[in-house]
Order: C-alpha cells, then sequence, then structure tokens
C-alpha cells in the first residue's frame, strides 16, 4: 500500500473507530524530561567493579539503599563482610585530605589487601595510600598520575612513518635509524656510522619503526610509498574562544582511495647483507600489521589484510635467507570480519597458533602447525559462535572463550563463557543460567564471579567454582522494588520469523509507564544496523537512554537485530555484503507486522525510525527504500553514502573495488524515491562521518522537490544532536505520527 494511500486510510479509520489520541501532552512531555532523573538510583544490590587481589582474594562495590559499600569475599570459607569500617575509613580520609569524605559514598579505587587481609592499600584523590585496619592508621605511599579522561585523540590521523626516534640494539651497543630516507646503524663506542640501504628514496623511504632481532644480528625495516592524502573540511561557526569562525581539516581516507604500500626488508647486521623480501605474497595490500620478531630470531611474522578484505594471512619471513612462508591463509566469498572476530595468539614462540574463523559458517577457534600452517585441530564447532577468546592456557592446553548460541532456549545472544583443551576436548560451560553474563576470574581461574540479568530480570550475581561450575555463594540478588513503584515497566523480548521464514529475528519492546492496552499506539524503531555488531540491549537497564524517555509521549518503541548485522552465523551476517541499503529491513517489517497482530495497541500503519551514524544512515533509508512500510524518520549524523565515509568501516563490508552498487545503496543517489515525513539531524563538526554526506542527501532531495527539514547543531560533533536535537526529535514524531502539535518548549522546561 502506497504512503498516501495508507495515511488517508488511517484517516478515515480513526473517524470511524472516533479513537482519540491523549498522547504528546505537556504531561506526558514532562514525564519524559523527568525518567531519567525518575529510574536513577532504584536499584540496588547490583555489584560492580569486581577485582581479585591474589588468587583468593576478592573484593567488589555494592550499591545498598543505604549507600556504596565496599564488600570482601572469603571463597573458602563462603563468606562475605565489608572491607573496612567505613564510617572509620571517611574520618581518617576526612583528616587527612582535610575535605568532608562521605562514608556512604567513599570513592577509592585499586584495592590490594595483605595475605591476613589486616591491611588494604588503594588509590584515593589521586594518591596510594596503606590503611592499617587493625591500627587503623593511614599512610601516604605516593602520588599516582590522574586518570582523568583526556581529550581524546582524533582516531583517524594519519600514521606518521618518520617520527619514531633512533632504535636500540637489544645489548644497547649499536643504534639503528633512517637517514636520506635510507637505514642506518652507529656504533655506540666508536659512533661509526654504516648505511645498510641504498634502495630509499622520496616517494618509496624507509620507515622509522625497525625492530631488531631478539638476538640483536637481524633488522626488520620497512619500506613505504605513501598513499593518498585526503583530508576533509568544515567550518566551526560559533567557536567558544573567538568571534570568528574556524576552519578545520583532518585526515580521512574514503573508499577507493590509493593506501600506503610497506616493503618489508631484512638486514643481516654483522655482514651488513640486505635480503630483499619478495612481496607478491601481499602485494594488494590493506595494510600490514603486528610485525614482531620470534623470541629465538629464527624469522619474524606479521599479518596481511587483504584490500578487499577477501583474503588474510599470516606470513612468517625466514631470518637466514628471507623466505616468505604463509602460516594462516584465510579466505572468504564475502569479507572476513577482520575488525571484529579475528583473534591470533602464537603459543611456545610459534609452535602453535590459535586462531578464529569463520569458514564453516560459524565463528570458532582453530589449532595450526606453527611450521607447516596446517590445521591440527578444531576446538570447537556447531550451530553457535565464539564471540571472544578471554585467555589461553599454554601450561594446561586450554583457551577461555565467550559464546553465543549455545542453548536453544535461550536469547541466542546471549553471553556465556567457556573452556576446550588444545585437542578440543573437554569443553566446559561456566555459565547455563537464562541471561546475559558477565565474569570475573580470579587470578589462578579456580574460582570466577558471575552476574548474570536480561531486559526483563534483575542482576543475579554469584560466586562459582572453576572446577564444577557450582554456586559457592550467592552475592547479590538485585532489589528493584523501588523501580517498580516509580511505574517502570520493564521491556518485552519479541521474536518473529525473518524473510527466510526460518530464522528467529529477535528484539525488545517498550511501553510508558502510563500504558493502556486500549488506545492505538504509533511505533518507533530506534535502529542500529552496523554489520561490525549487534545492538538490542540483553542486559539490565532501568533506563535506556532516548527509547525511555520517547516511549512516555505516548509511542511503542522498539529495538531489532536484523540480518546483516553481527554474532549469528556467517549466512546471517552475509546480507549486508554490498548490500548496506538493506539494513534488515525485510526482517524488520515482518518483525513489528508480527508484533503488530499480537498487540492490537500497536498501530502499524504509524510506523516512524531514528538511528544515529551508521543508524542515521539506516534512518534515512527507511524513507528512500522502505516508504512502503515507515511514515517518519529522524536521521543523525548519517553516512548516506558509502563512498563519502571512512575507508575502513565501508571497504570492510562494502567491498573493493567501489563498483556500482555503492551508488545502488546511496541514500543520495536514490533521493528522488524518498516519501515521508524526514528530519536530518548534522553536527557541524563531526570528525567521524564527513558532515558533507548529509549536506549532498539535502542537496538531493532539495533538487528532488522533497520536503524535509534540516537541523543543523552548531559546534557539535558526532552525535545524534545533543539536548537540542533530542528535542526536535521528539517535536517531529509527536507532530507527525501523533497528529500533536508539540507544547512550546518554555512550558516543557519551566
Amino acid at each position: 500500500m502506497g504512503f498516501f494511500v495508507r495515511k488517508l486510510s488511517v484517516f478515515f479509520i480513526l473517524i470511524i473507530t472516533g479513537v482519540s489520541f491523549s498522547q504528546g501532552t505537556l504531561k506526558d512531555y514532562k514525564k519524559a524530561m523527568a525518567v531519567d532523573s525518575l529510574f536513577r538510583n532504584k536499584v540496588f544490590n547490583v555489584p560492580s567493579a569486581f577485582r581479585w587481589s591474589g588468587d583468593t582474594t576478592l573484593w567488589y562495590v555494592n550499591n545498598t539503599k543505604e549507600g556504596k559499600e565496599y564488600m570482601l569475599v572469603d571463597p573458602w570459607q563462603k563468606k562475605q563482610k565489608k572491607c573496612f569500617d567505613h564510617d572509620v575509613l571517611a574520618k581518617l580520609l576526612s583528616v587527612k585530605f582535610n575535605k568532608q569524605v562521605d562514608p556512604k559514598n567513599i570513592d577509592i579505587k585499586e584495592l590490594d589487601f595483605n595475605d591476613h587481609r589486616t591491611e588494604v592499600e588503594f588509590v584515593f584523590e589521586d594518591a596510594r595510600i596503606s590503611y592499617n585496619i587493625e591500627k587503623g592508621t593511614l599512610t601516604l605511599l605516593e602520588e599516582v598520575e590522574s586518570k582523568r579522561k583526556k581529550k581524546n585523540e582524533y582516531w583517524g590521523n594519519r600514521f606518521d612513518e618518520t617520527s619514531n626516534l633512533p632504535v636500540f640494539s637489544p645489548d644497547s651497543t649499536r643504534v639503528a635509524f633512517v637517514k636520506n630516507n635510507n637505514l642506518y646503524i652507529k656504533d655506540i663506542g666508536t659512533e661509526i656510522e654504516t648505511r645498510l640501504s641504498y634502495d630509499g628514496a622520496p616517494g618509496f623511504f624507509y620507515s622509522s619503526y625497525i625492530k631488531w632481532s631478539p638476538d640483536g644480528e637481524k633488522i626488520m625495516a620497512y619500506k613505504v610509498r605513501p598513499g593518498d592524502d585526503r583530508k576533509i573540511y568544515f567550518v566551526e561557526s560559533s567557536p567558544i574562544d573567538r568571534l570568528q569562525p574556524k576552519l578545520h581539516s583532518i585526515d580521512y581516507l574514503k573508499p577507493g582511495d590509493e593506501l600506503p604500500f610497506k616493503s618489508p626488508q631484512l638486514f643481516l647486521v654483522n655482514s651488513r647483507q640486505h635480503i630483499q623480501i619478495p612481496t607478491s605474497g601481499f602485494d594488494h595490500q590493506f595494510g600490514l600489521y603486528n610485525i614482531e620478531w620470534r623470541a629465538d630470531s629464527r624469522a619474524f611474522t606479521f599479518e596481511y589484510n587483504q584490500r578487499g578484505h577477501q583474503a588474510y594471512k599470516v606470513i612468517e619471513v625466514d631470518a637466514k635467507t628471507g623466505q616468505v612462508s604463509t602460516l594462516v591463509n584465510e579466505t572468504s566469498k564475502t569479507f572476513i570480519d577482520y575488525s571484529s572476530k579475528k583473534y591470533r595468539y602464537d603459543v611456545a614462540d610459534g609452535e602453535e597458533i590459535i586462531w578464529t574463523s569463520e569458514r564453516d559458517g560459524w565463528n570458532h577457534i582453530y589449532l595450526y602447525d606453527g611450521e607447516t600452517g596446517k590445521v591440527k585441530t578444531q576446538l570447537t564447532k556447531g550451530e553457535w559462535v565464539v564471540r571472544n577468546v578471554l585467555y589461553v592456557d599454554e601450561e594446561n592446553r586450554e583457551v577461555y572463550f565467550t559464546a553465543s548460541g549455545l542453548y536453544k532456549n535461550q536469547d541466542p545472544y546471549f553471553l556465556h563463557y567457556c573452556k576446550v583443551d588444545f585437542d578440543g576436548k573437554n569443553f566446559t560451560r561456566f555459565t547455563k543460567e537464562n541471561g546475559n553474563h558477565k565474569v570475573a576470574f580470579s587470578n589462578d581461574y579456580k574460582y570466577y564471579v558471575d552476574q548474570y540479568s536480561r531486559v526483563d530480570m534483575p542482576p543475579v550475581t554469584v560466586l562459582k567454582s572453576s572446577k564444577d561450575a557450582k554456586t559457592v555463594m550467592q552475592l547479590q540478588q538485585a532489589d528493584h522494588t523501588a523501580l517498580l513503584k516509580e511505574g517502570w515497566i520493564a521491556p518485552e523480548v519479541f521474536t518473529a520469523k525473518g524473510r527466510d521464514g526460518k530464522t528467529d529475528i529477535w528484539g525488545i519492546i517498550m511501553r510508558p509507564t502510563s500504558f493502556d492496552p486500549t488506545k492505538k499506539y504509533p511505533i518507533i524503531e530506534y535502529i542500529y544496523a552496523g554489520p561490525h555488531g549487534s545492538f538490542v540491549p540483553k542486559d539490565f537497564r532501568a533506563y535506556n537512554w532516548a527509547m525511555s524517555s520517547l516511549a512516555e509521549l505516548g509511542f511503542i518503541v522498539v529495538q531489532i537485530d536484523g540480518m546483516g548485522t553481527s554474532n549469528r552465523s556467517k549466512a546471517f551476517h552475509d546480507v549486508c555484503w554490498k548490500n548496506l541499503k538493506d539494513g534488515g529491513f525485510p526482517d524488520r517489517k515482518l518483525w513489528i507486522t508480527a508484533a503488530a497482530k499480537k498487540y492490537q495497541y500497536m498501530n502499524a500503519d504509524k510506523v516512524g525510525i531514528y538511528g544515529t551514524s551508521a543508524g542515521g544512515q539506516n534512518a534515512a533509508a527507511a524513507l528512500v527504500f522502505n516508504s512502503d512500510f515507515y511514515d517518519v524518520a529522524v536521521s543523525s549524523c548519517g553516512c548516506h553514502d558509502n563512498r563519502m565515509d571512512k575507508i575502513w568501516w565501508n571497504e570492510q563490508f562494502m567491498g573493493y573495488p567501489v563498483g556500482p552498487h555503492y551508488a545502488a545503496c546511496s541514500n543520495v543517489e536514490n533521493a528522488s524515491n524518498m516519501n515521508g515525513r524526514l528530519m536530518l539531524i548534522l553536527g557541524e563538526i563531526d570528525d567521524n562521518v564527513d558532515p558533507a554526506s548529509t549536506m549532498q542527501f539535502a542537496d538531493a532531495l532539495i533538487k528532488a522537490n522533497k520536503d524535509f527539514e534540516l537541523v543543523t547543531v552548531p559546534g557539535m560533533s558526532h552525535s545524534s544532536g545533543g539536548e537540542y536535537g533530542e528535542r526536535k526529535r521528539k517535536d517531529f514524531f509527536v507532530k507527525h505520527l501523533l497528529n500533536v502539535t508539540p507544547p512550546s518548549w518554555d512550558k516543557i522546561y519551566k
């Protein structure tokens, strides 16, 4: 059914049924603005900051109704108690630091107990303190460097191959450095310089990042041919430190740009021999990473990521001959998820290699022979996925990892903790309860804290034994009674079949605290369909950012992980390949339709959607490619054409070279197909997604005679628009989904 036909149908239905919408009122707005603080600090006994001191001493911080408590756990005695008398310590700290310290909110970090637990060291106010609990004395040990958050450096700066300092040999008798684009060494005693290379040139020079072999007899150095020097530019219109605007420029490679080329070179220092390494096995570079020497100096290794991300290799270079051998050769017909799923661990200086791969359709762990490059054993297998390798125990030949999809009667995204032997046997599951788990192992891995929850179940925190995965003692059971008294309604987990009619698609449904099943509620989807992860919340949260406050205005708010996102099978993920416009929309529409069929109060004829960044691209694509279903969209800081965005993220999933499929997925190229109500929100100094992407989309919409709203926030970087953007988003949905004129802001924020 077309957009305008659907709108007309809804209008007549409202007249016939006499349904009147009371949502979006001033009262609803005030509730929406207050819901964050209303739900804050209403869930107790949810401990955090689990730390093991030694092998058997555990401490953590618990949030009680009275305040913050530091708890000490003895696994052997199966007992827990307060680490110290909070009132006594607060008084001592107040005197020591000449400030009032609240005993119910002492802020200390990095606790470390002595063997008898009679003395504890910790950090307070940038100082390391020793507290003798028996004597009641404080001793200042040292000042520590403040870990206050520093201004983040820009993520996209070009790597400066010339900025590294000269590199000393392991015995410090010689130093290697680059001069006039070539490699030199200098004897520290005689200060005699020796030139080792003669093939460096300004356009293909030696990098200053040089690696000596551990025995000091060899050097790995590499030549670099620089790639494109692309920058993006934007104007900060209203800087706080001056009247006139500022012009910003940043490094920003985009899909299709030329990348640097690295050519590793081997030098035998004593004989001054230069062995050139053939690059034919790694000449189509996206990048070379992790260049490292073997501990016995027999070889060095590096990882080769082929441009287009359909091949990834671990390569070894013999230190005597320069012969190149491939230890791991990972290939894919679509893409290798190197940025999220790749894991490598070299056992016994490379005798074996632990490696993860999706080659059988699911992400699993493999053990390679480090000499032959052949797979010895597939350590894990089945229709479930390894999420992260946590720890490789070489001594006991065990791998600890997290996995999803292990239990068919549970949410397939729930994290569970496991281990397996190097021979693929003795597969052990440390967690089994129906929830999303977070585990903190003791230093010797004999005990672990297991905290698990669901969106509809507050956290349970227990101490378990690794020997049999049984509970030693319960540490805390969360109490959310106060939250329920405020009218909080738990999100509902909902599943429906996807486009193939077989695969379960998982999401959540959020209702307002004023929920009335006799009303009709428009549906708003919060979308983020970036293929690098999965995004529907799995842990218990009292407040879900903008979703909770948006629901309070009179909407049902949903979030869904459709096909094309990660952490399921490879086939599930591959839907995104060269096809980011898909965004899982065929699955999302089926999911929302199924939910509305079950719950008559969900109005699938009035559907809105919003998202930021990749979610901003998705939200706009809902009206460009899916306006048969979606009516209203708010898109913040979106990448509306994947040729305009950062190279690594887009080539990872859209591939290389940049072909016609990029244009086919572009909101800009297809702007004439946009139908519905659209708001674009843009931060003028966005250094993540080129702001020009949104402006080009706006330009294309104007040329196509499409009506839309553009909100540009001065001084705003990559975000959803901040508080101002949040207001505009709420008003836009209230106006176009509820057909209500929003109240004036001066009344809302009185």
